[in-house]
């Protein structure tokens, strides 16, 4: 018989799965305290569970950790690696990145992509498969009892593409969420796409309460498609015309993140359109000098940097410089890339 693994049910789901097992309701309430306020995983541990429904569990389910695999510690910012091996001999990566009060976890939702962004070092690796909601989940589940602190923050853009396994990232966000378990705040949590513009009609249709981000890094067609293939799909206008929406309809601002690449999209003319481009859009600008991979492009110098910061400092929305953390360890953003490690 297959164990359960109880971080792939909802609060609701978890609450019919007990009274399958002719248990009362008010057990579901304990347990899933017990996984997500508490952050315990071990039946043994729960002390206010009957023995007979420990046994029950332990022979019927599991909530075990990711397995640990390589942990890169960076000795300059604190940024944490951690590479963790799935059921399936699967590997992915994940990554802690304290800032002040901050302790931000950046998630990972596929091992590998599809999307071939060619900046990305994920986007070699090509789609093995999606994230099960656990193995989602669990990455923050598993930080929060390394580090012995609950992130505030979670920023779901790690390897892969979110939208393309939308409905496991959204129910696991919506686990961390739940004010009776983890109650990891909506306004802390943030998905980054490409930009598949169903998915983001979509989110703002549900009335999601996480937060966007749409990966941008050009203004125009011609670059942007050669930069990232995704947008031989979803064009420009098409990708502009759905962040309206999402912005109309939700009455939220979206982050767009624009990775600077020299030579390619960080001319003054590119900011010029950057600023056309957004300016009747409530959103906010994560500017991301392009951290260093095996790939052919460079980041741009500093003063390009600045320069290219200044000029769109006009526009109507916080204009934020990103430092990149964890770029000496490879972790930094578009730098996650699992080539396999053997266990011992």
């Amino acid at each position: 018989m297959q164990t359960l693994q109880l971080k792939t049910l909802s609060r609701d789901e978890l609450d019919a799965f007990i009274e399958s097992l002719d248990e009362k309701l008010f057990r579901a309430a304990q347990l899933w305290s017990w996984l997500y306020q508490k952050n315990i995983v071990d039946f043994g541990h729960m002390t206010n569970l009957a023995k007979e429904f420990r046994i029950h569990l332990l022979e019927k389910t599991t909530a075990k950790r990711l397995d640990l695999i390589h942990l890169n510690h960076s000795e300059s910012t604190g940024t944490q690696k951690f590479l963790w091996q799935l059921e399936d001999g699967q590997q992915i990566e994940s990554v802690y990145i304290p800032e002040g009060s901050r302790r931000t976890v950046c998630v990972s939702t596929q091992v590998g992509c599809a999307m071939g962004c060619t900046f990305c070092a994920t986007g070699r690796m090509g789609l093995i498969r999606n994230l099960s909601e656990y193995e989602i989940l669990e990455q923050v589940l598993s930080i929060w009892d390394r580090i012995n602190e609950k992130p505030t923050n979670i920023v779901v853009m790690g390897m892969g593409e979110p939208f393309q396994n939308y409905e496991n990232v959204i129910k696991s966000l919506t686990i961390l969420n739940h004010v009776d378990g983890a109650a990891m705040g909506a306004r802390k949590i943030t998905i980054s796409t490409c930009g598949i513009v169903p998915r983001i009609l979509q989110f703002a249709k549900e009335r999601q309460p996480f937060k966007l981000a749409i990966s941008l890094n050009a203004t125009t067609d011609a670059v942007r498609s050669r930069i990232m293939p995704i947008n031989r799909k979803y064009p420009l206008k098409e990708l502009m015309k759905a962040a309206k929406y999402y912005s109309h309809h939700t009455r939220k601002r979206i982050t767009f993140e624009y990775v600077l690449i020299k030579d390619v999209n960080d001319t003054s003319e590119d900011a010029g359109r950057l600023l056309k481009l957004l300016q009747d859009l409530p959103c906010k600008i994560n500017l991301i000098a392009y951290n260093a991979t095996s790939g052919k492009y460079a980041r741009p110098d500093e003063a390009v940097i600045k320069r290219f910061a200044k000029q769109i400092e006009s526009i109507c929305a916080p204009v934020i410089l990103r430092l990149s953390k964890g770029d000496d360890i490879n972790g930094a953003c578009g730098q996650l890339l699992v080539e396999k490690v053997n266990v011992f």
